[in-house]
């Protein structure tokens, strides 16, 4: 079975101090806002070198298309904001929201399918 890897790219809005951003990532993890089902792990980086040197991506890994299609529906035809997961929203809208340069359900992401 082939895994899903999704990578989100995160803008930050320039007066956020970087520290807390990332202060409010440890903290949706403790709560356990990024348990999802089929969700193998993620990773949150900050680009050391190249274009987004200083910025922020976090990598999602599902183990399989049927698992990331539950979550989020069919290729052609996403879910809506309002049928995510609960936690997800509050993730989205609590803890990514006041940080980012525009809504989060709205970054630049690129979900790609492993062969």
């Amino acid at each position: 079975m082939s895994k899903i890897i999704s990578i989100h790219e995160y803008l930050l809005k320039p007066e956020i101090p970087e520290n807390q951003f990332e202060e409010a990532i440890k903290k949706a993890r403790q709560m356990g806002l990024l348990k999802l089902p089929g969700l193998v792990t993620f990773h949150f980086l900050k680009g050391i070198r190249g274009v987004r040197k200083g910025k922020y991506t976090a990598i999602w890994i599902y183990e399989s298309l049927k698992d990331w299609e539950k979550l989020w529906g069919p290729i052609n035809r996403p879910k809506l904001k309002q049928d995510y997961p609960e936690n997800w929203k509050i993730w989205e809208d609590e803890v990514l929201a006041p940080f980012l340069i525009s809504d989060p359900d709205k970054i630049t992401f690129t979900s790609y399918q492993e062969f």
